[in-house]
């Protein structure tokens, strides 16, 4: 419905558009809230934000309104996508980019989370438009919205406190749904509204403006029955008008006429003149259009509680001049309002009204040919989709998909698979069961439905789909798609032999052109690289290369250049690994379809510089990786950049930036692999900082999905779970929480970050024979490499079995230059102890020191204690120029960063102005505005920006 309409009669509820309004202004200052607004239907709740909003171009704001619908429950996000008016022509990049996302013209990898892409894309969307006015965001109805845009919502809602945002939902008690039970939780009460039946006096006053006259005691008895409804009470008064059985005293009450039959009064079962249920004063509202009228209301019912007029006009085969009567007397019968540029009805019971008073299979046949007329007409896909989607409730598939939905579905299979692929599969289903095979297009949708499949994540369905298609598809294209999405099925399962074999089999087929054998072969190597076969993967990758560059393939060139990049550097030949990946970047750049690639590519060659100690490239590249990601990435890419940031951060020391880094996403967004190695690295800088119980959330928080790893360990989470067990002097448990993850780690790279710290637990449990073995292991990748790492590892390994101080300080030092600060603090800790073993106390204070400064400089608090307390028994102390601890709150608590944050909210920028200023993601500025807020002990921008003049007048 129209968000700024003049409202509809609005008595009792004072105190909650008070709260309302009230909101509304502190959005506008800046200071942003979510509320949520529960009732039962007719209870008013769109009324009362209808009342609230018409305040908000005078207070500056802008708003957005957008609303569940029965009907699309199966698209996701359509309530925001329409809320925002994406389609609507724009010369917005933003905008520009979600509709390419929607219309299938951005190009994202097989097996890509367009939805969940979409929804980082509205989120933007919105920070963006929050940055320009302050913005009210209502979504009505959320008790018919898809799981996605409820998840969206309440992402929304836990940032709407940084920005001028003002964001409403509205929902019944019913359906129960636990996504709509976590977002009653996450609202809390201070963020909810629970509208409950008008008080006696309220409803005294409703009748009397609905009436005419303040009602007298036969009236009010009468109007006892609707319980305090709004809308019932409403209809009600409107059913004794329209049969004239209210009168006006000249006294000016309004009176039940003489002779009104109240047999049927509200809580009354027997037959009367006055209807005695909300619905069916609402059928009595019906019964009062003509029966032309009441045949395009009907049609309008199909199409939703708001729709577009020009798609009525398309149903029902007429003009919209020959429409307009039956509409005008709609509206004047109360039937139909405006609804911004559309129509809609009046409140969405009377649509259900209609809608259900028509038999099922009538309703099944009518959305048919209204899907076959939209079709026709070149509506969007998903107005389509919707009626086909119900026009399958009620028969069977060979109905729903005959020759001219087939060709329908065929134009826009792809663009369906993307936005809504589980839409997609469903029709994609019927399409299938209504074709035979040897039929025109049969194989190509057989193809498009196990590719739906599997973006749904069914992916034993995806597997079997795809599985029984490669025994009649014979088209090259279509094979490969095949086992594209076999091979990605069956990686996902473990099941790495059956997809080489069938790959294998593929290969074999007489006549395959060059190009498909390049393409297939990629598969193969991917397939090889998935499941640790790294010198077959290579060995694979370079045949296919071959292949691909004869046949001129960018596609096939920059997959296996990809494989071949990811292969170099997990053997460790890092510096070889660098011009491959260039080399791919070059090929793909010409091609958008190859944009998911290209990202890919950025994010390995972004971990490829970190692991050459080159972090200052290698934030460089994850920055523009995340940029673009953010821009046009998948989900999944998006959360991958943000990791890769996050550990380039956490190696170098920057905790409090890896830390908002990590928080930045949702779990449910990310990969398990990334989600453990974020949990991990942030579990352990807890750890280092003493915040035990934070830490082991952050262990807690990571379980279920390192559950779904099965027994693959990721490095982090593995260093981190050791120090929980090191916490409690717990050290073979310790060092068994980081061997056990060596033989599921065949990558030499991801080995060698734990070997520092498996050697000095080894050397501290005893066992030395584990800790000689594997400092042999660091010297070997030391050997040769002028990587700061590598050499600091075997450095430090061998210093600490040897007992050489000097060898340990020299590891430091290299540590020191490769940007890694907690390990060199480790290292000055060690050759401190050796000096002090060797009784030069000099020499130990001097590196006792040092490692002091290198853990402070982190952060490290519960190191410096330790340290200090182990020191201390042998009389060595910090010295007079001791750093004092941070503070946990006020503005001395606040790091680097987020001073700076601080300092340019001050300066009135919004979080994307603030993001493109420091190189950061609006994400990650957000979460540093979420902590200035929490460190202040304030509530709004406003505050922090009043904080920081002060700080300005008297520097800290």
């Amino acid at each position: 419905m129209s968000p700024v309409t003049a409202a509809a009669v609005l008595v009792g509820r004072d105190n909650e558009l008070a709260l309302l309004d009230g909101l509304l202004r502190e959005a506008a200052r800046g200071r942003g809230a979510a509320v949520l607004i529960e009732g039962e239907p007719g209870i008013g709740k769109s009324a009362l934000v209808h009342a609230a909003v018409t305040a908000a171009p005078d207070a500056g704001c802008q708003v957005f309104w957008g609303a569940g619908d029965e009907l699309s429950t199966a698209l996701p996000l359509l309530p925001f996508l329409d809320a925002l008016k994406v389609r609507e022509p724009s010369v917005n990049a933003r905008r520009n980019t979600i509709v390419g996302l929607l219309r299938g013209e951005i190009a994202a990898d097989r097996g890509a989370d367009v939805p969940a892409t979409l929804a980082e894309q509205l989120l933007a969307l919105v920070a963006e438009e929050s940055a320009v006015r302050p913005v009210v965001l209502v979504i009505d109805d959320l008790q018919w919205a898809d799981p996605a845009s409820v998840t969206l919502w309440g992402r929304l809602a836990r940032t709407a406190r940084q920005a001028p945002l003002l964001l409403i939902g509205t929902a019944r008690p019913v359906p129960h749904r636990d996504d709509l039970l976590a977002l009653h939780r996450l609202a809390g009460d201070d963020g909810r509204i629970q509208l409950t039946g008008l008080a006696e006096p309220a409803v005294a006053d409703l009748v009397a403006v609905l009436a005419g006259g303040r009602p007298d005691g036969s009236l009010l008895r009468l109007a006892e029955g609707a319980a305090g409804n709004p809308l019932y009470l409403t209809e009600l008064v409107a059913a004794l008008l329209r049969g004239s059985n209210l009168t006006l005293t000249p006294a000016g009450t309004a009176a039940l006429a003489d002779g009104t039959d109240l047999g049927g009064q509200p809580g009354s079962s027997g037959p009367g003149s006055i209807p005695g249920s909300l619905s069916a004063v609402i059928a009595d509202r019906l019964g009062f259009v003509t029966g032309q009228v009441r045949d395009v209301l009907r049609a309008a019912a199909l199409l939703g509680v708001d729709f577009e007029i020009s798609d009525l006009a398309i149903v029902l085969g007429r003009g919209l001049p020959d429409l307009l009567p039956a509409v005008d007397e709609a509206r004047v019968a109360g039937v139909l309002a405006e609804s911004g540029s559309s129509l809609g009805f009046r409140h969405p019971m009377i649509r259900a009204a209609l809608y259900e008073e028509m038999p099922a299979a009538v309703r099944a046949a009518w959305h048919r040919d209204a899907a076959r007329a939209l079709a026709a007409a070149g509506a969007p896909p998903e107005r389509v989709a919707r009626q086909l989607l119900c026009a399958a409730d009620g028969s069977g598939p060979a109905e729903v998909v005959d020759e001219r939905m087939l060709d329908w579905l065929v134009r826009n299979a792809d663009q369906l698979v993307g936005q809504a692929p589980g839409v997609a599969a469903e029709l994609l289903a019927q399409a299938v069961a209504s074709t035979p095979h040897g039929a025109a297009h049969h194989d190509w949708l057989v193809s498009r439905l196990a590719d739906a499949l599997f973006r749904t994540g069914d992916n034993a369905r995806a597997a079997q789909v795809a599985n029984q298609a490669l025994d009649f598809v014979t088209e090259p294209d279509l094979l490969v798609d095949l086992h594209w999405t076999l091979a990605q099925c069956r990686i996902k399962a473990g099941q790495s032999a059956e997809s080489l074999a069938t790959l294998d089999q593929a290969l074999e087929t007489p006549g395959l052109s060059v190009k498909h054998r390049a393409r297939l072969l990629v598969v193969a190597a991917r397939t090889h690289s998935s499941f640790g076969e790294t010198e077959t993967a290579g060995q694979v990758a370079r045949i296919a290369l071959a292949a691909a560059e004869e046949a001129t393939d960018a596609w096939a060139m920059g997959w296996a250049l990809h494989v071949l990049s990811l292969v170099t550097a997990v053997q460790g030949r890092l510096t070889e690994s660098l011009p491959l990946s260039d080399r791919a970047l070059i090929v793909t750049r010409s091609d958008p379809g190859l944009a998911d690639l290209r990202l890919l590519l950025q994010i390995n060659k972004a971990v490829t510089l970190g692991n050459l100690d080159r972090y200052e490239e290698a934030v460089a590249v994850a920055g523009e990786a995340l940029h673009l990601a953010d821009e046009v990435g998948t989900a999944i890419r998006l959360g991958q950049a943000h990791c890769v940031l996050a550990q380039c951060l956490f190696e170098t020391g920057r905790w409090d930036d890896a830390l908002a880094e990590i928080e930045r996403l949702p779990e449910n967004i990310q990969e398990s692999a990334a989600v453990c190695c974020d949990l991990g690295m942030a579990a352990v800088i807890s750890f280092h900082r003493g915040e035990v119980a934070a830490a082991r959330g952050y262990l807690e928080a990571a379980a279920p999905h390192a559950g779904r790893l099965g027994h693959r360990l990721i490095p982090q989470l593995a260093l981190a779970h050791s120090l929980d067990h090191e916490h409690t002097g717990a050290l073979p448990e310790a060092l068994t929480a980081l061997t056990g993850a060596f033989d599921e780690i065949s990558e030499e790279i991801e080995l060698e970050n734990l070997l520092p710290d498996v050697v000095r637990l080894a050397a501290r449990t005893g066992d030395l024979e584990l800790a000689q073995s594997l400092a042999g292991q660091a010297a070997k990748l030391a050997k040769g490499s002028e990587i700061p790492h590598r050499q600091a590892n075997a450095l430090y390994c061998e210093g600490l079995l040897d007992h050489d101080a000097g060898r340990l300080l020299t590891a430091a030092e290299r540590y020191q230059d490769a940007s890694r600060p907690l390990l060199a603090a480790k290292a000055y800790e060690a050759a401190a102890a050796e000096f002090l073993r060797a009784d030069d106390r000099g020499r130990a204070r001097e590196a006792f020191v040092q490692a002091v400064e290198a853990y402070t400089s982190i952060g490290a608090a519960a190191d410096v204690a330790r340290l200090r307390a182990a020191f201390r028994a042998h009389g060595i102390h910090r010295g007079p120029h001791s750093r004092h601890r941070r503070a946990v709150s006020g503005w001395d608590s606040l790091t680097d960063t987020e001073v700076k944050v601080a300092g340019m909210v001050a300066e009135g920028l919004s979080n994307p102005e603030i993001a493109a200023k420091l190189m950061l993601s609006r994400r990650t500025v957000s979460t540093h505005v979420s902590h200035i807020l929490k460190k202040l002990g304030v509530a709004s921008r406003t505050d922090i920006a009043r904080e920081s003049a002060l700080r300005t007048v008297s520097p800290r």
